[in-house]
């Protein structure tokens, strides 16, 4: 998960704090929001393509096929090591808010 993805998420939690407040001149104009369903879903989109470019550049690496050294195939690993399991602790959080939603009483 890039660093713009965070942002936005932040983002978009602030303007619906402010909108659950009751202060709606404190949330962004309807022109600048961005679904929160869209954003996560690219978000695990780049995931997805940060694995398997590494699954790639292992292959290829292991098959001796282009130009590659082992520190760029490690270090493609790594990162879409990072990113995966920051997808995860992202999945985490939404549960954890999805049960405490669902544990309010009415």
């Amino acid at each position: 998960m890039s660093v713009t993805s965070i942002d936005q998420v932040l983002a978009q939690m602030r303007v619906l704090r402010a909108e659950a407040a009751g202060n709606p001149e404190l949330a962004a104009p309807a022109s600048d929001q961005v679904s929160f369903s869209n954003m996560l879903k690219q978000s695990i989109d780049s995931v997805n393509d940060a694995q398997v470019k590494a699954a790639e550049m292992k292959t290829s690496f292991e098959l001796g096929q282009g130009d590659l050294n082992l520190a760029e195939v490690m270090i493609a690993a790594q990162k879409s090591s990072v990113s995966f399991e920051a997808m995860v602790q992202v999945r985490n959080k939404l549960i954890d808010a999805y049960k405490e939603v669902m544990n309010m009483p009415i």
